[in-house]
């Protein structure tokens, strides 16, 4: 599927080009497993002494490769990254567990580095066997060709019902010397903040120790890939992982107490985010990118809570769909979260006006003040649960009939 379907009405007019990052080279092939004409399988392969970091998806049903990273992340080091599309070597049992080892293997002798510096991730359907044979067998053409250059095309090669490839960027400066971040994500269905989205990939020249760029990453991950749901469903598969390959010259950060690292952590926050809302905006069926601010709850944990609730309710998100500024069902949403919140205190706005406040419908509103707001493709609703300070803001999309579309028809 991944490319046969229609573009997102909520993708960005066009991919953002990402720069070179020094000690990153990439290629991808088309190995025909699952797609035809089109590449699904991406190779990166990174200068010695590279930094590496992860956080992988809380499911108790974890895929193979999810477990082969967990068990390697210690290392703290890597010198290559394998992904492929189409197959998510998931719930393959020992078949799952000897593909990875065959695959790490073999790149591990194409690269000259053990297996455990090489790091995997699979994205697909759940349960089907992973051959290797056509992996394995281009490992040593993709090593020859990989540059610095095809960043586009490492996006699209993990994509899998995506409708647009997804990439984002940005720099800082540590100790007066720029360091770049580019990152690719893949994502559009079986997502929920069980810790990021699918498949996410940062790269940067940062000299920077494991155990800071690990601090960095999962702090960035909390208030962006785990603050994103499309269908509230965790995938089997999540995984972000961050390489550092020292190049960039900055004296190297060995503490989270560095001062260098403020404004690191502010850009790969940025990074994080803006591709976070790119899987969101790529939700399978979506037409519409909504933000959820809530506030006034007992804590920010709390507000989180009430905001997936809101985020994940068939209902508000159907209401949404439907141009329907149907402020009772957030009302519900609000109300089985189970998270405190004043009933005589609730207040709601929608695209800014207020349609309720201290537990009624507000005196002053009209629905068709609403109305062009629900009709635009970026919806904003704010709740003000009346009991405290804690404040969270999570994004979703809405729910149409392409959704049903797209995942009666998956396996097909």
């Amino acid at each position: 599927m991944g490319n046969e379907l229609p573009r997102s009405p909520l993708a960005p007019v066009q991919l953002e080009q990402l720069a070179p990052i020094a000690g990153v080279t990439l290629a991808v092939a088309e190995t025909g497993m699952k797609y035809k004409g089109r590449p699904d399988l991406l190779l990166c392969l990174f200068d010695e002494g590279t930094s590496v970091a992860g956080v992988f998806t809380r499911s108790k049903a974890p895929s193979a490769p999810v477990d082969w990273c967990r068990k390697h992340l210690n290392s703290g080091s890597a010198r290559a990254l394998l992904v492929n599309a189409g197959n998510a070597n998931a719930f393959t049992g020992r078949h799952g567990e000897r593909a990875v080892q065959s695959c790490a293997k073999a790149l591990g002798r194409v690269v000259g580095c053990s297996p455990e510096a090489v790091f995997l991730a699979s994205t697909g359907v759940i349960g089907e066997v992973l051959l290797t044979e056509p992996i394995v067998s281009c490992l040593e053409e993709l090593a020859d060709k990989a540059d610095q250059e095809p960043w586009a095309d490492a996006a699209t090669a993990i994509m899998t019902t995506d409708t647009f490839a997804k990439t984002a960027h940005a720099s800082a400066r540590i100790g007066g010397k720029k360091v770049r971040i580019n990152g690719i994500v893949k994502g559009s269905g079986m997502i929920a903040p069980d810790m990021a989205t699918m498949l996410g990939f940062l790269f940067t020249d940062a000299d920077i120790a494991p155990d800071v760029l690990q601090a960095v990453l999962s702090s960035a991950i909390e208030t962006t890939f785990n603050a994103t749901t499309v269908d509230s469903d965790t995938s089997t598969s999540d995984t972000v992982m961050a390489f550092a390959t020292g190049r960039a010259g900055n004296e190297r950060i060995a503490s989270v107490h560095d001062d260098g690292l403020r404004g690191f952590q502010r850009a790969v926050t940025k990074v994080c985010r803006e591709l976070s809302h790119l899987v969101v905006r790529d939700g399978e069926g979506a037409s519409k990118f909504i933000a959820i601010d809530v506030r006034g709850a007992e804590n920010d944990g709390a507000a989180r809570r009430i905001g997936f609730s809101i985020a994940n309710s068939p209902l508000v998100k159907t209401a949404i769909a439907g141009e329907d500024a149907n402020w009772g069902r957030v009302v519900m949403a609000v109300g089985k979260s189970g998270e405190a919140a004043d009933r005589d205190k609730l207040s709601i706005w929608i695209g800014g006006i207020k349609v309720a406040s201290r537990g009624a419908v507000d005196k002053n509103y009209a629905e068709n003040q609403v109305v062009p707001h629900m009709r635009g493709q970026e919806i904003d609703i704010r709740v003000d649960v009346g009991v405290g300070k804690g404040r969270a803001v999570v994004w979703t999309c809405d729910l149409t009939h392409g959704y049903i579309s797209i995942n009666a028809d998956y396996r097909s």
